[in-house]
């Protein structure tokens, strides 16, 4: 008897073919769908937004107004109809006027790129922006605490602010001296960064502010008493939230996309000059941070920077965030200025 043996008319590797070209069609139709709806928004690198030296060139800009007050510096800008205050402290060596570029307003300013970036995001976002220096190389928690929290409410006054929320950002000695300021200062919320606060020698009250930590995960013993701090607080039922920021690899244009004045053949050739010297391993992570690494002896010699001194911090502070261990960040703006606006009521 013979058996009849079905044929498919095309070969099973022809259909194999079109169902694999139809699912490359589809695939490549997914990814046009989402370049179109991500269209304007930020490029975003190893995860995080790219934003350069001049993102916010079209939306807003510096105009500071200063004053010597208290014994100290005092900048602020104010932005057309603000919606919160937010008072923003440096971190150890650090001046209020690293928050903001050199201009006819602020002849003495320095810009250092993140706590510039940092300024741009609020007044973007409608933050009336107040900086401060401390008196010392890092700030104390007597007598300064009481002259800070009087310049603030100078401020708020002077500027007719009451309505507002009031926020406050401090890295690592500002982290410190904030979460000090915070228990006598009414804030909507506050942000530590590179910094666990001051929890361990305080009594924290019911009606202490919400509290957001950003910190480097490298740095493991500042990363497990942040933990036991969180704890802390949720036990008070105080709001908590933490964001983890990570090392990330050198790029050539690193250093031209966020320090402004810097043009990318400096960048460029920076960026071959510490990889020949060994400050980073072959996928470009750092090998330590910028204040242990003898770049500004490698570039002795060189024509690579008319004036070292005048670039040095700028250069340091974005080789230490790339180090990711201890360093003020704008990368996580978006987050952070979230996190405030979800406490403005």
């Amino acid at each position: 008897m013979m058996r009849r043996v079905y044929r498919p008319t095309k070969p099973w590797h022809a259909a194999g073919n079109f169902r694999l070209a139809a699912f490359a069609s589809l695939l490549i139709l997914a990814v046009f769908i989402l370049l179109l709806k991500n269209k304007g928004k930020p490029d975003t690198s190893f995860g995080l937004p790219k934003l350069k030296w001049n993102s916010f060139r079209s939306s807003v800009e510096f105009h500071p107004s200063l004053e010597f007050m208290n014994g100290t510096d005092v900048i602020w800008q104010i932005p057309d109809s603000p919606k919160a205050v937010l008072f923003l402290a440096h971190g150890c060596s650090g001046r209020a006027v690293n928050f903001w570029d050199r201009s006819p307003s602020c002849p003495n300013c320095v810009g250092l790129p993140e706590e510039r970036l940092i300024v741009l995001n609020a007044l973007a976002r409608k933050f009336a922006v107040l900086t401060v220096s401390s008196t010392g190389i890092c700030w104390s928690f007597g007598k300064e605490k009481d002259r800070v929290k009087g310049i603030i409410k100078w401020f708020i006054g002077e500027n007719k602010l009451e309505k507002l929320p009031v926020m406050a950002l401090g890295a690592s000695s500002g982290g410190y001296f904030v979460s000090v300021l915070a228990k006598d200062m009414r804030f909507s919320a506050i942000t530590l960064m590179i910094a666990e606060g001051k929890f361990g020698n305080m009594d924290i009250p019911a009606d202490y502010p919400p509290t957001l930590f950003v910190h480097m995960p490298k740095d493991q013993r500042r990363m497990k008493m942040i933990g036991e701090y969180m704890e802390a607080l949720k036990k008070k039922g105080i709001p908590v939230a933490e964001i983890k920021c990570m090392e990330f690899p050198l790029t050539p244009d690193l250093l031209s996309d966020r320090i402004p004045g810097l043009d990318q053949t400096v960048s460029f050739k920076l960026f071959e000059l510490f990889r020949d010297k060994g400050f980073m391993d072959d996928n470009g992570y750092m090998k330590n941070d910028g204040r242990a690494i003898p770049w500004k002896e490698a570039i002795e010699g060189t024509d690579l920077l008319s004036d070292k001194n005048e670039w040095a911090n700028h250069i340091q502070e974005e080789m230490n965030l790339a180090f990711a261990y201890h360093e003020m960040t704008s990368l996580q703006s978006e987050q952070i200025f979230k996190w405030f606006e979800s406490h403005m009521t």
